[in-house]
């Protein structure tokens, strides 16, 4: 990340929060002392916390005088998922949702971003860990969809599921090995779809809590589809779905 998208020492985290900078993570060392009202304007805030030791610390500093403490800032502000439900409901649509599930990838989150954004989805969620953030790489790489699509952040993706089916929306998955493929599936009402990580997939309870599980037919020899690859061929089966009134 470059300079402008951290910042580094007690004092200067602080200011920062204070003003109500978008901090998407503060990185602490694990055996600095008095962090706690910081840790906790942190968190307030809606910053993930992690503890580190001073290796890890020193590797990500750029300036080499942390302090113990270090925050990475958010490209923009990340939005809740009510604003979302709202956002689609003021337009009169039913709800085309994007959920990350453990997309570490910022360079992907960004491309998913790009794509949701141009399939007409109304937002995406993404966990607040084990996933990338709203960083200036991501916000790159989604080719300033960032500016234009809500992203929430929320603590678990399964709760977050069930949120959603409590309320009617229809959650989709997405899994190699599922037999219904997404050209089969008629994408129609309040609608979720679930990308899983790179490199596992679904977690499984995020699995079990979908309402269908769908993949991608492939007739090549490779084995899988990058996540954003994949994600552009199953959002833009579900605008299609939409465009033709299904």
């Amino acid at each position: 990340m470059s300079e402008q998208t951290r910042v580094e020492g007690r004092r200067a985290v602080k200011e920062a929060l204070l003003a109500g900078r978008a901090v998407d993570r503060l990185y602490v060392l694990s055996s600095a002392e008095g962090m706690g009202p910081l840790v906790k304007l942190a968190k307030d805030a809606g910053a993930v916390v992690i503890e580190c030791d001073r290796p890890r610390l020193d590797a990500l500093s750029e300036t080499g005088a942390h302090q113990g403490v270090l925050a990475t800032m958010a490209a923009r502000a990340y939005a809740q998922p009510e604003d979302i439900l709202a956002r689609a409901e003021a337009l009169g649509q039913p709800l085309f949702l994007v959920v990350c599930d453990g997309v570490e990838d910022e360079r992907n989150l960004g491309a998913i971003i790009r794509c949701a954004e141009a399939a007409g989805a109304h937002g995406v969620v993404i966990p607040k860990r084990r996933s990338a953030g709203l960083s200036a790489v991501t916000a790159k790489a989604s080719a300033g969809a960032v500016e234009h699509l809500p992203v929430a952040r929320v603590p678990g993706i399964p709760a977050f599921l069930r949120w959603l089916k409590e309320r009617q929306i229809w959650v989709y998955g997405t899994a190699a090995s599922a037999a219904q493929t997404v050209f089969d599936t008629n994408f129609s009402g309040g609608t979720a779809i679930v990308l899983g990580s790179e490199g596992y997939g679904l977690a499984r309870l995020t699995a079990d809590m979908c309402d269908v599980l769908v993949s991608i037919p492939q007739w090549g020899r490779v084995g899988s589809l990058n996540v954003s690859a994949a994600a552009a061929i199953v959002l833009y089966q579900v605008a299609l779905g939409r465009a033709r009134g299904r």
